[in-house]
């Protein structure tokens, strides 16, 4: 699950950079620049329902991956499941 993981990432963070270039993130007009961006963006609703898919896809995707990683004993490695914590607590 760790390389679907790296994908998700890459996709969210692809996916959000397109969406960024027309949100306007005042309170106001937020739900407006998310109806233009999926209604006059050429290809819009795509990026923004694989932004919103691909999010709940990711933390699946993590909470998998650490589930294996307790199923198989990865925690001894204390090194490495330290690196793998800290992570988890950057992505939540």
């Amino acid at each position: 699950f760790g390389s679907l993981l790296g994908l998700c990432l890459i996709l969210q963070i692809t996916t959000g950079l397109f969406m960024s270039m027309h949100y306007a993130a005042n309170t106001a007009l937020a739900f407006q620049s998310l109806t233009h961006i999926t209604r006059d963006v050429q290809y819009g609703w795509l990026i923004h329902n694989l932004h919103i898919n691909n999010a709940s896809m990711f933390f699946i995707c993590l909470y998998l991956h650490v589930g294996r990683g307790l199923y198989y004993g990865s925690f001894l490695n204390k090194k490495t499941w330290n690196i793998g914590v800290i992570l988890l607590y950057l992505a939540s």
